[in-house]
């Protein structure tokens, strides 16, 4: 089969001829119409990310048709549209991931080939509203996206929602999961353009990061927030808790812009603010995830759709951080 290898460190993804994947027990062969970029690939291709191995085909996102089945297991899904559901070995605790967890794409051979096995227990149908391009920009993100908001962050209607970054592809997730949700949601993003396009799917307003006054735009705007979604962090964390509503949560699932800054505790205890740590997302999560999209029909943002061989040019654009939602890899 045709896939995107990794060969080495510093080496861009090679399209490559590489042995079909041989099934074991409970395990079926996906065929994949369409796989999706995560931050996680190309920090993987520029060699920060831990336990990288050579050689390795990325990719944690995909939908397809079920083609081969090990099994009894795998043969009531034989012909059906599938998405994947990437995270594995999640463990027995719904709050937390165990020893084991391990996530498709990275050791094991991920999405971005023309086949790829997976266990019968991480498959779910496709939602029949989506195309395979919309449907593969769905599982890393979108379970990251709906933990954060409704597993941890506990939003309901009328809560008042703000998402650090609208422009990523969990970001875009958490302004259409909270907004269908019956949230309030306002975004901030370094783009003019990202926020208009954030205003587009439903969020009320957004300021620049990068203007000095920015909290205090937000504070005129809103008066403070429920919930907090970020996976920036860096030095501008420490103004979220005064942005905060007594007993907010801040929910948060990334570190682009550096490690959580010195914070005034008086805020954090005097607001009885709760600071939460997450990452993706259980089976339960990924389930409920999926039948929310299905009952509020909802569409992923899609970026960019770039066919496999051009998957280098999709990882060059995403270090860029020049998109809005997701970038597609077609097969």
């Amino acid at each position: 089969m045709k896939a995107m290898v990794l060969t080495g460190p510093d080496e861009p993804l090679a399209y490559k001829d590489v042995e079909k994947p041989v099934l074991k027990q409970n395990e079926v062969l996906v065929q994949i119409k369409a796989a999706a970029l995560n931050r996680r690939d190309y920090w993987i291709t520029i060699g920060k990310y831990a336990g990288i191995k050579y050689p390795t085909i990325l990719g944690s996102d995909g939908a397809g048709v079920v083609v081969e089945a090990a099994d009894e297991a795998g043969r009531q899904w034989l012909n059906k549209e599938v998405i994947i559901n990437p995270g594995h070995n999640w463990g027995n605790d719904d709050q937390y991931q165990g020893a084991d967890f391990k996530i498709l794409g990275l050791p094991d051979d991920g999405t971005l080939a023309e086949y790829v096995r997976v266990n019968v227990e991480y498959l779910h149908p496709k939602p029949a509203h989506l195309t395979f391009e919309h449907a593969a920009a769905i599982p890393l993100a979108g379970l990251t996206a709906y933990r954060a908001l409704f597993t941890k962050g506990g939003i309901t209607a009328g809560s008042k929602v703000l998402v650090v970054g609208a422009g990523a592809g969990t970001g875009t997730y958490a302004v259409q999961f909270a907004v269908a949700a019956g949230c309030q949601v306002f975004v901030t993003s370094g783009s003019g353009e990202k926020i208009e396009r954030a205003r587009q799917l439903g969020a009320a307003a957004g300021v620049n990061y990068k203007a000095q006054d920015w909290a205090e735009e937000l504070k005129h705007m809103c008066g403070g927030f429920d919930v907090v979604i970020d996976s920036a962090l860096g030095k501008d964390f420490a103004k979220i808790p005064e942005l905060s509503n007594p007993g907010a949560r801040i929910v948060f699932f990334g570190a682009t812009a550096g490690s959580i800054p010195e914070l005034n505790p008086r805020t954090l205890f005097s607001k009885q603010i709760q600071l939460l740590g997450t990452m993706m997302g259980s089976p339960d999560d990924f389930s409920n995830m999926l039948e929310f999209i299905n009952t509020h029909k909802i569409v992923p943002v899609v970026d960019e759709v770039f066919p496999l061989t051009q998957t280098q040019q999709a990882v060059e654009k995403m270090g860029s951080s020049s998109q809005f939602g997701k970038l597609v890899i077609t097969v």
